[in-house]
């Protein structure tokens, strides 16, 4: 008879788990994976859904981008500091006020990243942040009954490539947990939970004053902010459908 030893990083045996980056993705597996990447990626994403443009999550913003968008006759987003007035980017506002495109190819080193890797997994992919935290946890109620979910919070990168945990990221997955108002939560999700409560009515002026809002508007992207710290202001729920691509159901 053989043993098989669990990974004591699995979090198996909860109905609902949590952790971050794609490393924590590949180890904590989900039937239903809410990738949670709120400045910016997570939030382009929804504001993107509620125009009804279809996303493609791409890794590398570079000459493969190009082809991979010509592929799907899509938009290819720019970079955010070289976007003009006329160009799309990772700024949800660039997304907000752009006219005549259904498809859209949108690079991201972290929450685009961890939402091509769990592509193979066989996973329900969502895009989830502040915005539709609350839409997101409705449709798994209605969609997951008996499935585990687990939600992975982004993070950032320091300079030396490692994980900087994102606190923006942190309440978004927080919030998405705490909407779901499950129990069997795994400890990690539990402490994900307590983190939004903790501040929930306290957005969005927490929001601004983290390390990732306050680096924004250094930048100049206050409103990007903005517009990631509209608490439930989205019903759209975008799935990963084919690998390929977010559309909202």
């Amino acid at each position: 008879m053989i043993c098989r030893v669990t990974s004591p990083y699995a979090q198996d045996g909860f109905g609902i788990g949590f952790e971050w980056g794609p490393v924590g993705a590949g180890v904590v597996a989900g039937d239903i994976v809410a990738v949670v990447d709120v400045l910016s990626f997570t939030t382009a994403v929804t504001v993107a859904a509620d125009l009804g443009i279809d996303v493609y999550p791409y890794r590398w913003r570079d000459e493969t981008a190009v082809t991979y968008a010509e592929q799907y006759d899509a938009k290819l987003a720019v970079g955010r500091s070289e976007a003009g007035p006329d160009d799309v980017s990772l700024s949800p506002v660039s997304i907000r006020r752009v006219t005549g495109i259904t498809k859209l190819v949108l690079p991201s080193p972290n929450g685009s990243t961890i939402a091509k890797l769990l592509s193979d997994s066989g996973a329900t992919v969502l895009a989830v942040s502040l915005r539709n935290r609350r839409a997101a946890a409705g449709w798994v109620k209605k969609h997951g009954a008996g499935r585990k979910v687990v939600a992975i919070a982004a993070g950032e990168r320091w300079k030396d490539g490692s994980l900087r945990p994102a606190v923006e990221d942190l309440w978004g997955a927080g919030g998405f947990l705490s909407a779901l108002q499950g129990d069997n939560l795994s400890p990690e999700a539990r402490a994900a939970v307590a983190a939004y409560d903790a501040v929930a009515d306290e957005l969005p002026a927490l929001l601004h004053e983290c390390a990732g809002g306050r680096e924004l508007t250094q930048y100049g992207f206050g409103e990007d902010v903005a517009i990631a710290a509209e608490v439930d202001g989205s019903d759209s729920v975008p799935v990963l459908e084919g690998g390929t691509m977010f559309r909202s159901t």
